[in-house]
Formats: structure tokens, C-alpha cells, sequence
């Protein structure tokens, strides 16, 4: 059984930065693709980045491109999340996810296999 969890989530202010980890276990992760997503109170499960399994290959949403960065070690079974310039619209539930049925990065949320339990974060303006 594969299980990921969530860490580092919190309250920043706004403008401010945050990185959260996703640790996994049960399965090899490097032949994992992750992915990050989050969820705001009202509002639908979105995508925000994913990452290949050899870490050469990531996409990102449009609304965080240039700001958060995706990345993974594979010798620790562990993928980031870095996020700077933080903005309230950023305040959401953020879930790591891991799909082994890809090697691309995906943002289909219907391509993951298995989900954290999400970690909170707050932007303050």
C-alpha cells in the first residue's frame, strides 16, 4: 500500500514563501510521477504542478508558473513544493499526489493513483 503525507503547510503573509513535502512509501517512488494540487474552501480540486519520475520534466499551472517550483529526491522518496510570492488567492488545501500509470507530468487528476491528506495553507494580506 502506497502512502504519501503531507508536511509544511502554514500562514505566510503575503508575498512571503513556504515549501511543502510530500514523503512517500510502500512502492519504488521513482517510478512515480507527482503532483501537486490544492483545493480552496467552495471551489474544485486544481492542479498546480507535476513532475516526471526522473525529475527532468515538470509543468505548472498558469496561475503559479514563474512562482512555485516542483521538484523531487528520489533517494529520500520525497517531493517539494517550493512557493514564493505567495498571494491569498494561494490559500488553499494543498494535496501531493503520485500516478504510476504515466511517466509524463500530468494534470489530470484522474491520472493519480494515490493522494496525501492535504496540508493548509494561509496567505495573509
Amino acid at each position: 500500500q502506497v502512502q504519501l503525507v503531507e508536511s509544511g503547510g502554514g500562514l505566510v503573509q503575503s508575498g512571503g514563501s513556504l515549501r511543502v513535502s510530500c514523503g512517500v512509501s510502500g512502492r519504488t517512488f521513482s517510478t512515480y510521477v507527482m503532483g501537486w494540487f490544492r483545493q480552496a474552501p467552495g471551489k474544485e480540486r486544481e492542479f498546480v504542478a507535476a513532475i516526471s519520475w526522473s525529475g527532468s520534466s515538470s509543468y505548472y499551472a498558469d496561475s503559479v508558473k514563474g512562482r512555485f517550483t516542483i521538484s523531487r529526491d528520489n533517494a529520500k522518496n520525497t517531493a517539494y513544493l517550493q512557493m514564493n510570492s505567495l498571494k491569498p488567492e494561494d490559500t488553499a488545501v494543498y494535496y501531493c499526489a503520485a500516478a504510476f500509470r504515466t511517466r509524463s507530468p500530468s494534470t489530470s487528476i484522474n491520472q493519480y493513483d494515490y493522494w496525501g491528506q492535504g496540508t493548509q495553507v494561509t496567505v495573509s494580506s
